[in-house]
């Protein structure tokens, strides 16, 4: 028998007596329940084939995967580096899939300050956004822990630091969302499919509401977006498919569901020109990383409903938060129409967006 033979034997029956344990009562079940056996484990029988529709071959390439990388990993994916620093220095990267990348240092503490060109240090200049190609500032100068093990990783436990670094708070069994932060540690192959499992990460954790920073809906609060706006009563895997990267995950379009409507829109000029349902009804309201234009942020926003109005905010006075009506919420057309209509007054907009898909 090959090495390789007998280790996948190896590996399938791990696997196989961790799913046995799983079905036995008293100690086995509590055992297959606290042992976290990682993602690799579970391609011993969700072969890696992009060819076909496999679940883990499309986690691997998704964000839940790179939320936090090893440096030795998020060394081989062509990320820049903060100036003044060497992957020598770093523990952690978190992000570098989607639209942004920040660097944990060799104590596992957020790197805040960097250097010039000249080489004399600065604060900040710390964050490297994906989608500009631009360097900006993350908490600069701050003396800043890592404390986001919690949806950034799997097996998380709020006490102690992880490696004996004394930035990171917490400790995990492995970086990223892998497959058992849904599906439950070892062989539990637990299913949520409610919102609210989604929620337990995609949600501003200080509030209710739906937080607000520099004129933008801030970013990961997508459950508390979608609570508040026209798709409440679904589930955030009626449209999307979980194991897949974001901008691959639809698996339901505007068009299933809202038929007649779809059918209608089609034959307006709007729809003859290309414009999606969501160019209007998910604009580029959230902010993740870096605004990309007046009125566009870099995520989409998961409220659906627009205020067609004319002189009102999205959000609070003070900005902190979307403004709420019976806890529902609305995106504004300075958001829907104004980003591509930048000529055009918001009063003119108001006109033009009142009653739409009536008009036509």
């Amino acid at each position: 028998m090959t090495t390789n033979a007998h280790f996948l034997l190896q590996t399938r029956a791990g696997v196989a007596l961790l799913l046995g344990l799983a079905m036995l009562g008293g100690s086995g079940t509590l055992l297959a329940q606290q042992s976290y056996v990682g993602a690799e484990y579970c391609a011993n029988c969700h072969p890696l084939d992009p060819s076909e529709a496999d679940n883990y071959a499309d986690w691997r390439t998704s964000g839940h995967r790179f939320i936090l990388q090893e440096a030795e990993l998020a060394q081989h994916r062509s990320l820049p580096l903060p100036e003044g620093y060497s992957w020598d220095d770093i523990s952690y990267v978190v992000g570098g899939h989607g639209p942004k990348a920040i660097y944990l240092d060799d104590t596992g503490h957020i790197i805040t300050s960097t250097v010039d060109r000249e080489g004399n240090p600065v604060d900040g200049m710390n964050q490297y956004n994906l989608l500009t190609g631009e360097w900006s500032d993350f908490h600069p100068g701050e003396d800043k822990p890592y404390d986001c093990g919690r949806c950034h990783t799997t097996g998380y436990n709020a006490q102690g630091n992880m490696a004996g670094l004394p930035g990171i708070q917490g400790s995990f069994k492995f970086p990223g969302v892998q497959c058992e932060v849904c599906h439950g540690p070892g062989g539990t192959m637990a299913v949520d499919q409610s919102a609210e499992a989604c929620g337990t990460c995609h949600k501003h954790p200080d509030t209710d509401g739906i937080e607000a920073v520099n004129g933008f809906i801030r970013s990961e609060g997508q459950y508390s977006e979608f609570k508040a706006g026209a798709h409440a009563e679904l589930a955030c895997v009626s449209c999307h498919n979980p194991h897949k990267p974001a901008e691959f995950s639809i698996k339901k379009e505007c068009a299933d569901c809202h038929v007649d409507l779809a059918a209608s829109y089609a034959t307006s000029f709007k729809g003859e020109a290309g414009i999606q349902c969501e160019d209007c009804h998910m604009p580029y309201a959230t902010l993740a990383a870096q605004p990309l234009g007046p009125h566009k942020g870099d995520r989409r926003t998961h409220i659906f409903n627009i205020d067609t109005r004319n002189g009102v905010s999205m959000f609070t006075e003070d900005g902190s938060e979307v403004k709420l009506t019976d806890g529902k919420a609305a995106v504004t057309l300075d958001f829907t129409c104004q980003r591509c209509h930048q000529g055009k007054s918001v009063e003119t907009l108001s006109n033009f967006a009142k009653g739409f898909h009536d008009k036509h």
